[in-house]
């Protein structure tokens, strides 16, 4: 596939993934009169839906990363070289920024915000690490068993990470920061923000060691 295509792919998908994460949020929490609970069921339902129709629509087109963890962990086993993974990367933060732009823009805030809800100490890193590790090891294992079922896999684990783990699963270095610039419920403190990408990209490193002992036939 031509790499202008999938690029294009991997920054409107990562935008229009961000825009639901981040939009979804103020919505929510508009909506649910203080109700924390209510707000993060609705924000977890859109965010898995998209996922659900953003992996089946691009996946063909660019693999539908939308995840610079993930996209390390496939250039990791040779399958992006790394002038791609890079580029993946780029279009990423680039397109998710967009996507928080727009939805900010969709309910009248400041097009950049400062997050400052805190989100930090051991047992968030710790949740973001097992979300990412779920996540990636989710994506490795059905690609490799039952890859039709990779976007609802995917809007899974993701639904599934909403819920048990502490940090509520941001699970992507580039929506973490994308968050980092919005004052809404999905935000994140921008001095926080260091913490949950090493978590991450640390889940994710275990992930691809893990994947790579179940999944792999090669020895």
């Amino acid at each position: 596939m031509n790499l202008g295509r999938r690029l294009f792919a991997e920054g409107l998908g990562s935008a229009m993934l961000f825009a639901t994460v981040i939009g979804s949020g103020i919505m929510a929490e508009q909506l649910a009169g203080g109700n924390v609970a209510l707000a993060l069921l609705g924000n977890t339902l859109a965010t898995a839906a998209m996922l659900l129709v953003l992996i089946t629509m691009l996946g063909p087109v660019s693999g539908a990363q939308f995840n610079p963890a993930v996209t390390l962990v496939f250039a990791l086993r040779r399958a992006l070289t790394w002038r791609d993974a890079a580029l993946y990367m780029l279009v990423q933060l680039l397109g998710g920024l967009g996507g928080a732009i727009i939805a900010h823009a969709m309910f009248d805030l400041p097009v950049f915000e400062i997050g400052s809800k805190v989100r930090t100490g051991p047992g968030q890193w710790l949740g973001e690490a097992v979300a990412t590790f779920a996540l990636v090891l989710t994506i490795l294992g059905t690609l490799r068993h039952r890859p039709h079922w990779v976007p609802l896999s995917v809007a899974g684990v993701i639904t599934a990470g909403y819920w048990f783990t502490s940090s509520t699963s941001f699970a992507n270095p580039a929506i973490t920061l994308a968050r980092s610039l919005t004052d809404s419920f999905s935000g994140i403190r921008p001095v926080d923000a260091p913490g949950f990408i090493a978590a991450q990209i640390g889940g994710a490193l275990l992930a691809a060691a893990c994947g790579r002992w179940l999944f792999d036939d090669r020895p």
